[in-house]
């Protein structure tokens, strides 16, 4: 497959994952202005996080790694019945692991919190339950979706699987608006069914072209079928990978419970920015990536085989880093102005969105090791190898755990400050051990297939473009009279937009070029920019 292929893969997951995102940041729009930072927000951010820990373990990130690189090699390999019987298979194996673990999961809601929240207690804990218990069959709907994604993928029909997700947030926004007179903790639990109903449309919404994609699939466990056995194999050692990564996740969950009301809303507000940029150019890349990666690695690897998969993993990383710099610069230079144009309305005030910033700007810290180590990992998985990203997940785990406890309980009666801004820490905290990760990525790789990486000199560039272009757009942001949020928003992030494109384009870097390039044949101009 060409480069430009690939490109064209990565920008069809990236307009879906844009959809998705931008309704979900309407979604927490509509979420902040009726609920702002309050117990209750606090309440629907946990709960969602608890049956997501499944969704996540079993879902997209570990169906893609393990399911997709088997898949599309028998699509390649033009075996669509043997391909169309380990769909069928999958699916099966899927129906019964999900039933029996929401099951569980709604049973054992009220020891799952006593992990996940000890900070909540009395009715704060008992409403937590309810919602929890409401929120678990949504999940296992979205496991299924997370299979939909996986046919999809591989037979290169990228956008309706990451675009449908705009169902879910629909579906949720609709919820509020609808019973939006209700008291916050009744109109959490209307707004838990909500998202169940949301889980339900999007893997609806996915079922009908899968269907037609693999027309000689049955729903039947087959153990014995040497393909199914290899997606079971690297099933387990990914979900245990990706289990410690949710761990991870919950240990900081765990902690801001303890840092007061509004610390995990906080965490949560954040997290849907932050996750805008590692969707659309860390994941889109290595969504888009995986099935051709799975392709090259083939059975066997040579010296071929390894620059192969070197240089496309290189032009990937390249790609990654010209957007994700000036994304985390922005989040360290321009966070208040972001957050205030998207959340700051009704219940959620000036003071929130500048706690808020805070946050951001820690989560900023491992931004760029954290969409790197996507596609690292994904390249891992193509060569059918689990268990090496899963060993560094462990390293991250533990750093991330005494790292994130000492920077959100100990420093804040350091420095004197009340105890919810250790949640800024916890979000710093996980950066610092997202680069650890990624360095023993990197290193162990390069040793199998060669040297890979972004080039020194290049990431000086992107980060010098980005901090002259923050400079710029914060003069902006004091020279300008008020005018509100939004206004503001849009002449100071255009400004720091335009700055950031003309000087890494003056600067020549390759994808800068490409982009102007695009744009103006789209435009109608000829010639190269």
């Amino acid at each position: 497959m060409t480069k430009e292929a690939g490109r064209g893969h990565a920008l069809l997951v990236g307009a879906g994952i844009l959809c998705s995102r931008l309704f979900g940041l309407v979604r927490q729009r509509v979420f902040s202005h009726y609920f702002g930072l309050s117990d209750a927000a606090d309440i629907f951010s946990a709960a969602l996080r608890v049956p997501n820990f499944l969704q996540n373990l079993f879902g997209e990130g570990v169906l893609s790694a393990s399911f997709i690189p088997v898949y599309a090699r028998l699509l390649a390999q033009h075996k669509q019945e043997e391909a169309d019987r380990l769909a069928g298979a999958i699916a099966a194996a899927l129906a019964l692991i999900i039933a029996v673990i929401v099951a569980l999961g709604v049973w054992a809601t009220p020891s799952l919190l006593w992990l996940i929240a000890p900070g909540y207690v009395g009715e704060k804990r008992e409403l937590t339950i309810l919602i929890v218990r409401i929120l678990f069959p949504g999940t296992g709907i979205l496991v299924w979706s997370a299979w939909c994604l996986g046919i999809l993928n591989s037979h290169h029909k990228f956008f309706l699987s990451y675009a449908a997700p705009v169902v879910w947030n629909l579906s949720m926004i609709l919820t509020m608006l609808f019973f939006r007179h209700l008291q916050a903790d009744r109109l959490i639990v209307y707004l838990a069914w909500g998202t169940v109903l949301g889980c339900l449309l999007q893997f609806l919404v996915q079922l009908g072209p899968v269907l037609k994609l693999v027309p000689g699939m049955r729903l039947r466990m087959d153990l014995r079928n040497v393909h199914v056995r290899q997606v079971g194999g690297s099933f387990l050692g990914v979900a245990v990978g990706r289990g410690v990564v949710q761990i991870s996740a919950f240990v900081d969950q765990a902690i801001s419970t303890l840092l007061g009301s509004g610390a995990i809303a906080g965490m949560t507000t954040a997290s849907s920015i932050n996750l805008l940029p590692v969707s659309l150019f860390g994941m889109a890349i290595s969504a888009s990536e995986l099935p051709t990666l799975s392709r090259m690695a083939g059975d066997e690897m040579d010296g071929e085989v390894s620059a192969k998969l070197s240089q496309r993993l290189n032009n990937g990383l390249e790609r990654i880093a010209f957007f994700i710099v000036p994304s985390a610069m922005a989040f360290f230079a321009l966070g208040n102005v972001v957050v205030a144009a998207l959340y700051q309305s009704g219940a959620f005030t000036a003071k929130d969105s500048h706690y808020v910033w805070a946050i951001l700007a820690g989560s900023g810290v491992g931004l760029l090791a954290t969409t790197f180590g996507r596609l690292y990992s994904s390249t891992y998985y193509a060569m059918r190898d689990t268990r090496t990203p899963l060993r560094f997940a462990i390293v991250r785990l533990a750093f991330t755990a005494a790292l994130g406890l000492a920077s959100a309980l100990l420093l804040p009666g350091v420095f004197g400050i009340p105890l919810q801004w250790g949640a800024v820490g916890l979000t710093a905290s996980a950066g610092v051990a997202g680069w650890i990760e990624f360095h023993l990525l990197r290193r162990t790789l390069n040793k199998r297939i060669g040297a890979t990486g972004v080039p020194m000199a290049m990431m000086a560039k992107l980060w010098a473009s980005a901090s002259l272009s923050a400079l710029a757009a914060c003069a902006v942001e004091y020279g300008l009279p008020l005018h509100g949020p939004i206004v503001t928003a849009l002449f100071v992030l255009a400004t720091y937009g335009v700055a950031y494109f003309g000087i890494t384009y003056g600067l020549r870097i390759k994808t800068s070029v490409e982009v102007l390039e695009k744009i103006l044949r789209r435009l109608g101009v000829r010639g190269k920019a």
